[in-house]
């Protein structure tokens, strides 16, 4: 008989407090009816948010279940090889299109004279408390005190590992970014001090200097606690100026809805993530394997994929190289091995 692995102390707590959100939350994915006024966007429903694929299911019982009884690989001895970076060379860069991968979803775009962080992260554990939770594998691939001045934040979530509490106060502090959201992450970052945000829907735009901004699908979920499961936006993110468009696709799982951003495109520049999919054999619904990551770059109409969410924390229960040997094996059946860019934290490149 093949035994289960057994918990340690600290699951056991964690995967307790699970199975009481589980019954305490309620599901607004499984049971919340969608809003019944006219002109109300589909993904709408009475108090929050649900994503459009009929066969969505993420529940609280099922993340509980993996966690509790699914084997992790081994902790990582060692994260992944850093690129030296003192943040020289973005400081003095004027308009010449750069991405530097900061880590996880974190990273820094400059275009057209604008400098723009994505999902910032500079602390040390992804979760609600200090002392637990995924902890952060490998530095920040430039030092915080290094960075250029910060014109713009997008953030594509509330999770842990997207929406840092310390970075966003430190950034709104230090270099006081206009903050592009979703709905409900306003008053999430209002009540923090925060008052330069521009919250949007799905399809709704915003202009910042010469920049267009553009809030665009993606299939995910939302939720700090127990009780604002699904009640903030998740969305994905698209940056236009007149000579280069942006993809950050944030967190998601695969769905076809999403080739319809392909309209505002094509993207010289595509950020999508690549870890986070083996709690599920197949169709992880709320992240894409490194295969179906493939699939929406070349969905939205992709020029070059910079692959994100991976290497960075001690988050995901794939070994930390799999995404990118699946990527690139991927990118290589297709023929588009070239089209790939798979950057060491810390690293710059022109776009």
């Amino acid at each position: 008989m093949t035994r289960l692995p057994r918990p340690t102390a600290g699951r056991v707590v964690l995967g307790v407090a699970l199975l009481l959100a589980a019954i305490l939350t309620i599901d607004l994915n499984l049971f919340a009816g969608v809003a019944g006024a006219r002109n109300v966007a589909p993904h709408h429903v009475s108090g929050g948010f649900r994503n459009l694929s009929p066969t969505y299911s993420y529940s609280f019982a099922a993340r509980a279940k993996g966690f509790f009884f699914k084997r992790r690989p081994p902790r990582p001895v060692r994260g992944l090889a850093t690129v030296s970076n003192d943040g020289g060379d973005v400081r003095s860069n004027g308009h010449a299109p750069t991405v530097t991968w900061i880590g996880h979803s974190t990273f820094l775009v400059q275009i057209a004279g604008v400098n723009l962080v994505t999902d910032p992260h500079w602390g040390e554990m992804a979760s609600p408390v200090r002392f637990a939770g995924p902890r952060r594998l490998v530095p920040p691939g430039i030092r915080f005190e290094d960075l250029p001045q910060i014109d713009a934040v997008l953030i594509s979530h509330d999770h842990y590992d997207h929406l840092d509490e310390s970075t966003v106060r430190r950034l709104a502090r230090e270099h006081r970014p206009r903050f592009f959201v979703p709905l409900g992450i306003g008053q999430w970052l209002r009540e923090r001090g925060i008052d330069d945000v521009v919250e949007l829907d799905w399809w709704q735009q915003a202009r910042f200097s010469d920049l267009t901004v553009v809030s665009t699908p993606a299939q995910h979920s939302s939720g700090r606690g127990v009780n604002d499961q699904y009640r903030r936006l998740w969305s994905s993110w698209v940056v236009k100026s007149r000579t280069r468009h942006v993809f950050f696709a944030g967190d998601t799982g695969y769905w076809s809805g999403m080739k319809e951003i392909a309209t505002l495109g094509p993207f010289d520049l595509a950020l999508i993530p690549i870890g986070g999919y083996s709690d599920y054999r197949t169709d992880h619904p709320n992240h894409v394997n490194p295969e179906e990551a493939v699939q929406l770059f070349e969905d939205v109409g992709g020029k070059l994929l910079v692959p994100m969410h991976w290497g960075t924390f001690d988050l995901n229960r794939e070994p930390m190289h799999e995404p990118p040997s699946r990527l690139l094996a991927e990118a290589l059946r297709r023929g588009i091995e070239e089209r790939m860019a798979i950057l060491s934290p810390g690293q710059t490149i022109h776009w």
